[in-house]
């Protein structure tokens, strides 16, 4: 029993579940509002636009207990999911040369490359920092949890390695996606699960459900590329392609259309070429297909978790999020 040494419930002060996501909100901002002072105009400047915070709710969500409850810890877990995931933007902004991220100048386009990517080593630090302030964290120290930052570095790793291969398999995709987002999504649902489960196979189930959605939410971004505006994304898009990134409505072109590749490799596509193609290989609708299959396998998993109403349409809720339904 994984869970033997944790303190008795009757000691833990739950809190209600709709302060628990503003109780997050409120500590990502103190650590990014409060940093030292050497970095804290950097951080002031994250801090000005928020996200989605949809790893966050999931942490939550996963979390509850059976009087719709959340577990104190997990506030700072989720606090500590959002400022790893905000660490990978900063690093990919850097990557990806972006311009904007939630609608505002990147870190990188503001105050330089250097300076962001020692930001995001610091938010990662600082990530640690808040999972060590729980209070009673011995009792998580013998838990068997993967190493998710492990993955979603290698995930990031694959995709460099990949970058402009017109060739990238269906396979090699998926692959690298559940590393490089997926994983971090797993987490959450791993960590939430921690907190309100106490067998394993079941606390495994809501890890898998996490993964699942993490490679829905990718998928969805994806398709976000060729199918929104930047004012409405608050990010650069139609530039996947143009950073060497080969997503999965690209591979479904390349493969469907031979003469793409010929003129992909002769250095002649133009961006109307790449959304023409996509549009007439069926390159987003394909996308959708494969992502219903994780849709219809994250169904599964809620179906067969013993839950209460509450929290299975919650669970469903972060999962249309992830299909961009709500």
């Amino acid at each position: 029993m994984i869970k033997e040494n944790m303190i008795l419930q009757e000691e833990i002060n739950y809190i209600e579940n709709d302060k628990a996501l503003d109780l997050v909100k409120e500590k990502v901002n103190k650590e990014l509002l409060t940093a030292p002072v050497i970095i804290r105009q950097y951080t002031q400047h994250l801090a000005a636009s928020s996200g989605k915070y949809i790893r966050a709710a999931a942490l939550l969500i996963c979390s509850q207990n059976e009087d719709g409850l959340i577990h104190p810890h997990a506030i700072n877990f989720a606090a500590a999911i959002e400022i790893i995931h905000l660490a990978t933007l900063v690093h990919d902004d850097v990557i990806d040369n972006a311009s904007t991220r939630r609608g505002k100048p990147t870190l990188q386009k503001k105050y330089g490359k250097r300076t962001a990517v020692i930001c995001g080593d610091y938010l990662l630090c600082t990530a640690l920092k808040v999972v060590a302030e729980i209070p009673e964290k011995k009792e998580y120290l013998n838990l068997s949890v993967p190493d998710y930052m492990r993955r979603v570095c290698l995930g990031e790793l694959n995709q460099h390695i990949n970058n402009g291969f017109l060739d990238l398999s269906v396979y090699k995709y998926l692959k690298i996606i559940s590393g490089k987002t997926a994983a971090l999504f797993e987490a959450s649902f791993h960590a939430g699960a921690i907190l309100s489960e106490k067998d394993n196979k079941t606390i495994s189930k809501y890890a898998k459900l996490g993964r699942y959605i993490g490679m829905i939410f990718q998928m969805t971004d994806d398709c976000i590329d060729f199918e929104t505006t930047e004012d409405i994304a608050k990010k650069p898009v139609q530039s996947d392609f143009e950073q060497g990134v080969i997503t999965l409505p690209l591979i479904h072109a390349f493969k469907n259309l031979p003469d793409l590749k010929k003129k992909a490799i002769s250095n002649q596509l133009t961006r109307e070429d790449i959304n023409a193609a996509v549009a007439n290989s069926g390159g987003l609708d394909y996308t959708r297909i494969i992502s219903r299959k994780y849709y219809n396998k994250a169904m599964k998993i809620i179906n067969e978790l013993l839950i209460t109403q509450d929290k299975r349409i919650k669970l469903i809720s972060i999962l249309d999020r992830a299909c961009g339904l709500t």
